[in-house]
């Protein structure tokens, strides 16, 4: 059963980029077929679509998040990770891995990490 487990730092100052990296365990990121996003939730908010990397490394991003978002990869290590540039309080969230068969279905999650936006 594969397994998803977000790393990353917990406070990040506004205007930085935020790294968070989130390593697979009993499957393969390059299996045939599936896609690994990036999921958030701001405090009172409902989940938010971020964006996805795919199995062959094509990429995928929310509109909205687009112009700051980067998704890659590391397949040596089975990780990958997610980084938003020019954070903002606004960007204070939850924020989950996930595999699924599309890049807008979610089968596996990971537990989430929070992370804080703030000077």
């Amino acid at each position: 059963q594969v397994q998803l487990q977000e790393s990353g730092p917990g406070l990040v100052k506004p205007s930085q980029t935020l790294s968070l990296t989130c390593t697979v365990s009993g499957g393969s990121i390059t299996t045939n077929a599936y896609y690994w996003s990036w999921i958030r939730q701001s405090p009172g908010k409902g989940l938010e679509w971020m964006g996805a990397i795919r199995w062959s490394g094509g990429t995928y991003y929310s509109p909205s998040l687009k112009s700051r978002t980067s998704i890659s990869r590391d397949t040596s290590k089975n990780q990958f990770t997610l980084q938003l540039s020019s954070v903002t309080p606004e960007d204070t969230a939850v924020y989950y891995c996930a595999r699924g068969a599309s890049y807008i279905t979610f089968a596996s999650w990971g537990q989430g990490t929070q992370v804080t936006v703030s000077s």
